[in-house]
Formats: C-alpha cells, structure tokens, sequence
C-alpha cells in the first residue's frame, strides 16, 4: 500500500437504540466501506487487509461498547489508528435522552442489551456509564431524540460535508420472467399483455433495440396507451423517490425472454428519462441469453 494512502475512518458507536444502524446506512450510501459490530480487538487484522487491498480510501466502523473489556480494545484501537499518519480518524457518538430510548425499545419491543432480565432504564443507565469517556473523546455528538430516520441522515452529511455524493440517478432494466425476476426492483413492470414480435419470424431473431421490433412493439394502440399510463406514474413517483432521499430508483420492465417487449419499452422509456434531466443507465439482463436461445432453436 502506498504511504501517501489515507483512510477516511469513522468510528460510529453511542447508545443503543439512538441511530447507529440509520448512521451506517448514511455512510453506505456515501460510499464507505462499512462494518457492523466490529469487535475492537479485530482492527488491527482488518487494517491490514485494507493496506493489502489499497483500495479502501473511507471507511466506517458500527461499534457496541457494552462491557469494561470492550472499553479497553476500544481504546487500543482509537491509539492505533491516530498513531498511524495514513489514517484520518473520527468518532461519531449518537445519542438520545433516556426517556426517548426506553420509548424505542418499548416501540419495537426489544430488549436492552445490557439489561436483558430487567427494567430498560436500568440498561440505559449501565450503559450510559460505560460509555461516558467514549462520549468525552468524540469529534461529532448527535443527539438524535428529535431527529427522523431522514433528518438525521441529512445531519450526517452535512457533518461529514458530501461534496462528491453521487447525484440521485434511475436504473432502467429490460429482463425476461422465464429467468425470475429482479429483486431489488423499487418499480415493476410486466408488458407480457402486449403484441409479442417473437411470433413473427423475420423478427424473432432480433431485439428491442433493432428498429424493426421496436416500431412493431410501439404500432399498437396499446403499446401508446400503456406507456403515457406508466410514465404518468413514474413521473408522479419518481419526485416522491428522490424527496424521500433515495439516492437510486430501478425500474424494472419484463416480458416473457426479456428480448423483444420489454427491451423496446426500457429503451422508449429510458431515453425519455434521460432527455428530462434525469442521470439515467439502461441495462437489457436476458436480452443475449433469449437472443442465443432462438438462433440455436
């Protein structure tokens, strides 16, 4: 690894129940390599993995320190990443009042790890004093009793200042059901009810993205009345998307291959999308595999 290299490294940790697991979300989306419930005595084996990588320029690391033992590596680990001139340190210490975490807990019906057989406030209270001198050491306190899920991701950013978070952009994807459909599809949408070009032989061959098929698929009276329907809904919730601070929308179209329909409806539609100001990639998952198929048949 090169010496120059300096790892971003945020250290999150705080009470449990004040924002830790929204907190790595945050950093997820901002392109951190994140770890959940790294146990401190581990750090010095993952530094190294990271130097060996040389890829890894921020880091963030969710930490529970809910025992005296803990402390103790916690603070091992805090030493021996400020000793090291390659690694920018800072800890985030969320916090919220008692009275708001025992409503948490109550909310979601949990326990308090630290007090498992009794009263949540007793945990909160033990817990509280292990982690006063962590809390004393902290380079940004967030007290997130006020704060939604939302706003305290907006808070994160602002502390950590996101210059270079990507913009909101839109995943556009053709695919074909016989191979399943995307699981992690925000919008679905199946044009199977539409005229299938695969019936005429002289377009079987083809694709959605060959001029033939997609003025054949777009002839049809349904074809239109379907598409201004789908884009008045995404334009009616893409916005929504995007206000709810989602950094990514996939729309997902699928016909029977994911060769012909849903390849010249993903095309139409993602265009128009990327015309209207919108960072847009369109991608076609079966459109090769059912295109083999059929040249093989």
């Amino acid at each position: 690894m090169n010496d120059k290299h300096t790892l971003d490294l945020v250290v999150i940790t705080g009470m449990s129940g004040a924002g830790k697991t929204v907190a790595m979300q945050c950093f997820e989306d901002m392109g951190y390599f994140c770890v959940d419930n790294l146990p401190p005595s581990l750090f010095p084996k993952l530094w190294e993995v990271v130097q060996q990588a040389g890829t890894i320029k921020k880091m963030a690391l969710v930490i529970d320190i809910r025992a005296e033992v803990f402390f103790q590596e916690f603070e091992g680990m805090i030493a021996t990443a400020k000793n090291d001139n390659r690694v920018e340190t800072s800890i985030m210490f969320l916090d919220a009042s008692d009275e708001e975490l025992v409503a948490r807990y109550k909310e979601n019906r949990r326990n308090h790890p630290m007090a498992m057989d009794g009263l949540i406030s007793e945990g909160i209270t033990k817990e509280r004093d292990y982690l006063k001198e962590i809390r004393a050491q902290a380079t940004t306190i967030i007290d997130t009793t006020r704060l939604s899920s939302k706003a305290l991701k907006a808070r994160i950013m602002d502390e950590f200042d996101v210059k270079d978070m990507m913009n909101f952009h839109i995943e556009v994807e053709s695919f074909g059901f016989k191979y399943g459909a995307p699981i992690d599809a925000d919008v679905l949408m199946d044009v199977r009810f539409l005229p299938n070009p695969y019936y005429i032989p002289e377009l079987r061959p083809l694709t959605g993205q060959d001029a033939p098929v997609y003025d054949y698929v777009m002839s049809f009276e349904e074809t239109q009345t379907f598409y201004e329907k789908f884009k008045s809904l995404l334009d009616f919730v893409i916005p929504g998307y995007e206000k709810e601070g989602k950094k990514s929308v996939t729309i997902a179209i699928g016909c029977t291959g994911g060769q012909h329909r849903s390849v010249a409806l993903t095309e139409r539609i993602g265009h128009v999308l990327e015309e209207e100001g919108y960072p847009t990639n369109i991608t076609h998952r079966d459109k090769e595999k059912s295109r083999e198929s059929v040249t093989k048949s």
